[in-house]
């Protein structure tokens, strides 16, 4: 694997984990995504120590706005991988953020394999909880990725999918 490669791969990394960060920051204080994007270009990205790779800004940018643009019809979908008995509104705010992440890049970032967009997100899951999380993210984004991007799994589309 070439240097840029891995820099492009570790970029993407963090810039998924800004953005699950950005993501949680604006649904508790009801910021926009342009505001909070600027504030974490212009000052977290700064404050990355020395030996970790700094967050890819496209990417970073296109994961927190692209969130609150779909985020009715990414609900609809998280919705739907519940139990009737739970609401969106009873999952942990990072664990949403994680699920609304993953879920916007399964369906609008189709240059990145629905594989890699669930092991990033698995191990985003591992860095927040030490529980049942993880594994909750991991089916439903799986369950979402074979219902959105059929074809990688060797399965016939769905008529269930959803268009950015």
């Amino acid at each position: 694997m070439s240097l840029q490669r891995a820099n492009g791969h570790s970029g993407r990394r963090a810039a998924r984990l800004a953005a699950v960060q950005a993501i949680y920051q604006m649904e508790l204080t009801g910021n926009d995504a342009d505001s909070v994007t600027q504030e974490f270009r212009e000052h977290r990205f700064a404050e990355i120590g020395p030996g970790e790779s700094e967050p890819d800004p496209n990417f970073f940018t296109d994961l927190v706005c692209g969130v609150p643009h779909h985020q009715t019809e990414i609900d609809r979908a998280i919705a739907q991988g519940l139990s009737e008995k739970w609401r969106l509104q009873r999952i942990d705010s990072i664990l949403r953020a994680i699920l609304r992440a993953g879920i916007y890049e399964l369906v609008a970032r189709k240059d990145v394999p629905a594989k890699v967009v669930i092991d990033e997100y698995l191990e985003i899951a591992h860095a927040f909880f030490t529980g049942e999380e993880p594994a909750f993210v991991n089916a439903l984004l799986d369950r979402v990725a074979h219902t959105k991007r059929a074809g990688e799994f060797g399965e016939a589309p769905s008529d269930d999918e959803l268009r950015f």
